[in-house]
């Protein structure tokens, strides 16, 4: 089983009813209240732009389509399943109502037509004990060094992250991130990017007692640590994703973050990964950004005669 940190296929969902989901609005303070058709329009737009660069940097697009009007928030499919090396797909429990309609079993079932799928695990059903964790945004996974990295709150709860990852076989890193407010943060990977070689984490929004403990994880894993400042982190700078390319690794992120991130970080990005910067405003209104946007395949591949 050899373990890719960088996949070179994702999974994308192209939403024709995008719009702000309502039932998240109270504790993703990165979002903002957008609705209308031509807001609609601009982020199939913004999905179908993201998907052709990513294509032309080499990387596998797998890119579904989703008619719904009852799901604003499908254009992040990375919440609701995971894929890994060992042939295991993840369901996750959902903490908006109308988030658990994303879960699609045409997705799943395409995976398994086209990649080595050994076991699907789904513990989507927890909702029923006001149990959540999505996926990874509560989870930054690094593949490379078998670690999850998780803001505990109420969308990752700490009992199921302990299961999942002992089902996973990889260590769970759980601490605590509040914004300016004192409000915890929804998800980790707004927090903090895990790649090959680098981390970008926004360390102040780590209580003071808990961060030598991840500055320790990422020394240890020989992983260079690039700090974010809270006004990076709220720019969507931790929101990126690693990926395998054509030629080397991209670091896709959108061009808000981007232009957030000083020409001294930029540099530093720039000997380990080519940057893809890509503007999607328009989705960034939900309170997500180019990470949630893909969800990386890590199965292998089936091998067709």
């Amino acid at each position: 089983m050899n373990k890719v940190h960088a996949p070179n296929a994702v999974v994308m969902m192209r939403p024709h009813h995008f719009t702000s989901n309502p039932q998240t609005m109270m504790d993703n303070t990165f979002q903002i209240c957008t609705k209308g058709r031509d807001v609609a329009k601009q982020a199939y737009l913004e999905v179908t732009r993201v998907a052709e660069q990513l294509m032309a940097a080499g990387v596998m697009v797998h890119l579904f389509e989703d008619e719904s009007d009852k799901t604003p928030d499908s254009v992040f499919p990375n919440n609701w399943f995971s894929t890994h090396s060992n042939g295991s797909v993840v369901v996750y429990p959902m903490y908006a109502e109308n988030r658990r309609l994303e879960i699609r079993q045409d997705v799943l079932d395409y995976l398994s037509e086209h990649y080595e799928v050994k076991q699907t695990i789904d513990y989507s059903n927890r909702v029923n004990r006001e149990v959540f964790l999505e996926g990874t945004g509560s989870m930054v996974l690094d593949h490379n060094n078998s670690a999850a990295y998780v803001v505990e709150s109420k969308r990752s709860n700490r009992e199921l992250v302990e299961q999942v990852c002992t089902e996973l076989a990889v260590e769970p890193v759980i601490f605590n991130a509040y914004d300016v407010n004192k409000v915890p943060v929804y998800h980790t990977n707004v927090v903090m990017c895990v790649a090959d070689q680098f981390v970008m984490v926004g360390l102040d929004m780590v209580p003071k007692h808990q961060q030598p403990r991840l500055l320790a994880h990422f020394r240890n894993n020989n992983l260079t640590v690039i700090k974010l400042s809270n006004t990076q982190v709220n720019q969507f700078c931790g929101n990126a994703i690693e990926l395998q390319g054509r030629n080397n690794k991209v670091l896709a992120l959108s061009q808000t973050a981007f232009s957030a991130l000083s020409l001294e970080q930029i540099e530093v990005l720039e000997e380990f990964v080519e940057l893809l910067p890509i503007d999607i405003s328009t989705v960034e209104s939900a309170g997500g950004s180019v990470r949630c946007m893909v969800a990386g395949v890590h199965l292998p591949s089936k091998k067709f005669n």
